[in-house]
């Protein structure tokens, strides 16, 4: 079916790729959008519609690079530099939806398409990026900057349009530009399959279950999950869990199964690495080869060399400096988590070893005779409309914002509901879509993304339309859907990230938002959580979805004292992938072992323990090998530092105080990557940070140290 489908995808492709008058009067991305607020026309586009939109918008955009190369006329920031900056607007338009429903809302035809125009989208990428004639003129404006007059904005566009073309090989001689291209388009589609992988294997696997018995020790709300996921796979009176995040990490919280534990849990860990047609042990360990190849070529020692020039950390060398600092407390603290529950398990009479998919089990029995907590109390509380709610409320005290969905809007699935984002005094700021729940199309985890960054045209704000994206637990029989508590700090974390979007008040597309460096992206997020957990919030909107009573005190107070509560295992496991990923990225020779090998190797050398795994083990580490985070999953503890030493602002004076807001609007929010990222935090901060507040409030501050 796949082949048929694949090749069904290419003839139409080509068919369609000229983008004749037929095809250009039917496709709804060849005209305006005639959609409130000018979203997507989700209603009206479909599969076949992509692929001549984004040839016609590489042929489009071809153009205006050629007319600004061909332009007789001396080179001039505004015929050059904001020139490309306008450049490709049918083609951005047509790619980030493409893009973002090939992770939100993927099938087969999406997936073929996607791989089949990988490699036109990195040459014309490359076209662009190698044109001799076009570096030339910006490096004549680059040259002479200091004559220009320019604003700060101008000159940050003009850096990072003259650096973009040196990083990809404007320098280079003809034939290592041919190398680059090469390197370039392999890298694309390797990117695209690994990503295709994980998904196919995550949807592949599902463990039926019909013995009630072995449902032993799972809350009801996930047995009736399971009861409705298995009748909507067609199995009657059968109860069924997959490694979609809502069903795998509760299983191996509350299955009193050891065996099933250890069977999903295995199905888990081996993504990507079963010997199959989706394997993808070869395929990363040719990205990163390519990479170091490609890194080399540039002129950098390593891929992680040249990815880090741009970044806050600058080098390696700082990144492990910051990681090795805090590997240290973290795997003494796993230890100690890791012993008491080896002596919970043997109280139990249990005769075994914990292992991998015994540790999340045993921490909860551990939190719950230590703290007397048990997450099945407090979930009645974080129904996910009084979490949107609590996130709405906060943002509101924040900053002003208020939200109003909408109803009359296309939408690219029916999970997704849409909100029309405005000032205090009704100002339209922007469009959010919200998408929360697992399906077979959607990739896991959680994230934000934007289907039009905001911009300036004429002195007038162009508002952004942002969307995040989450695989939150689902409602089951009359329950509502009841968050985790890690579900409710996603929540607020995502929506952080939505705030830098939409308070987006640059002039260019190219430097609005987000687009700053990955260790500085992650703090408008991290700093959100914040006040996810601090009680006069959680008082105002954690209600029990049945009584409408706010969460008392005393659960509160087992929250904030259970707040470290297996920070060793949390930190362990994601400073592990963090180190992983530098260790992929810091080699200056081709990898010649296996993922497998060099996977052990790398964990072997930071003394990893047994019981723990990396977060993301190789085969399944999307965040590196299709999801822009190469050398850079570490971003989220630098940005770590930053959100803790940030939030004291507010801790010292009080936590909705609006200088503090309004300041770190106008210093962060608004201003996307118009100015380095440290100096930014100064301005809003009036210092830069200390780890000091990252380590207390993970609990590692006090940790003894010692060599077991």
């Amino acid at each position: 079916m796949k082949k048929t489908m694949m090749a069904l995808t290419g003839s139409i492709l080509l068919a369609c790729g000229t983008a004749d008058q037929e095809s250009m009067s039917t496709n709804p991305f060849f005209e305006p959008y005639n959609t409130p607020f000018e979203v997507p026309p989700f209603d009206k586009i479909k599969n076949e519609h992509f692929a001549p939109a984004i040839r016609e918008g590489i042929k489009q955009q071809q153009a205006e690079i050629d007319a600004i190369v061909n332009n007789a006329e001396a080179p001039t920031f505004a015929n050059t530099i904001e020139a490309m900056e306008n450049s490709g607007d049918l083609l951005a338009r047509v790619s980030t939806v493409f893009y973002n429903l090939n992770s939100a809302n993927t099938n087969d035809s999406i997936q073929a398409i996607a791989k089949e125009l990988a490699p036109e989208i990195s040459k014309h990428g490359d076209n662009i990026s190698l044109n001799e004639k076009l570096f030339a003129k910006v490096k004549v404006i680059w040259d002479g900057k200091d004559q220009l007059g320019l604003n700060p904005e101008q000159q940050k566009l003009l850096e990072k349009t003259y650096k973009s073309f040196v990083r990809n090989g404007a320098n280079l001689n003809e034939a290592d530009k041919e190398k680059l291209r090469e390197i370039n388009s392999k890298l694309s589609v390797l990117s695209l399959q690994f990503g295709q992988n994980i998904l196919a294997e995550t949807n592949a696997f599902k463990l039926f279950i019909d013995t009630e018995s072995d449902l032993a020790g799972l809350p009801q709300e996930l047995r009736d999950a399971a009861f409705q996921d298995a009748e909507t796979a067609g199995e009657e009176n059968k109860w069924l869990f997959t490694l979609q995040n809502p069903s795998v990490m509760p299983f191996l919280q509350y299955a009193d199964n050891r065996e099933l534990r250890k069977q999903i849990w295995e199905a888990y860990q081996i993504r990507g690495n079963q010997g199959n047609d989706k394997d993808n042990k070869s395929i990363l360990i040719e990205m990163a080869n390519l990479r170091q190849q490609k890194a080399q070529l540039l002129g950098y020692k390593t891929h992680a060399d040249y990815v880090l020039e741009e970044s806050m950390a600058k080098n390696a060398d700082n990144v492990y400096k910051l990681l090795n600092q805090l590997w240290t407390p973290a795997l003494a603290k796993a230890k100690q988590e890791r012993d008491e529950m080896q002596v919970l398990a043997k109280t139990e009479g249990a005769d075994f070893k914990i292992e991998p998919w015994d540790w999340r089990y045993y921490e909860e029995k551990l939190r719950k005779q230590k703290f007397d907590l048990d997450e099945q109390q407090v979930k009645p509380y974080f129904s996910l409309q009084n979490v949107q709610n609590g996130v709405f409320m906060v943002v509101n005290k924040l900053f002003g914002l208020t939200f109003e969905e909408i109803k009359n809007i296309p939408t690219y699935h029916p999970d997704a509901k849409a909100y029309e984002v405005k000032e205090a005094d009704g100002r339209h700021v922007g469009v959010l879509y919200m998408d929360f729940h697992p399906r077979a199309s959607k990739r896991g985890g959680a994230w934000m993304t934007s289907y039009r960054p905001q911009k300036t045209i004429n002195g007038e704000r162009k508002a952004p339309v942002i969307s995040i994206v989450c695989n939150f637990s689902k409602p089951t029989g009359d329950a509502p859907a009841l968050l985790t508590f890690d579900e409710v700090t996603t929540f607020f974390h995502e929506f952080g990230h939505a705030l830098h979007g939409l308070l987006s008040n640059v002039q260019y597309r190219s430097l609005a938002g987000t687009s700053v460096p990955r260790d500085f992206v992650e703090l408008p997020s991290q700093i959100m959580e914040n006040w996810a957990t601090e009680p006069s919030v959680l008082k105002q909107y954690a209600l029990h979805y049945q009584t409408g009573e706010a969460i008392p005190d005393e659960l509160i107070a087992k929250l904030q004292n259970s707040g470290t509560f297996g920070q060793g295992f949390a930190t362990t496991e994601y400073l592990a992938a963090s180190l992983l990923d530098l260790d992929y990225h810091t080699q200056t020779g081709a990898i010649t072992v296996g993922a497998d090998e060099f996977e052990k190797a790398s964990m072997e050398k930071i003394g990893m323990i047994s019981e723990i795994i990396p977060r993301y083990r190789s085969t399944y580490f999307q965040h590196i090998f299709s999801g822009g985070y190469s050398s850079g999953y570490y971003s989220y503890i630098w940005s770590g530092v930053l959100d803790t030493d940030a939030f004291q602002a507010f801790k010292e004076t009080e936590l909705f105080n609006q200088e503090k807001a309004l300041a770190f609007r106008k210093e962060i929010l608004e201003r996307g990557g118009t100015d380095e990222p440290m100096k930014m935090y100064v301005n809003f901060r009036g210092a830069e940070p200390k780890i000091d507040a990252l380590l207390k409030k993970r609990g590692l501050d006090q940790v003894t140290v010692d060599k077991k």
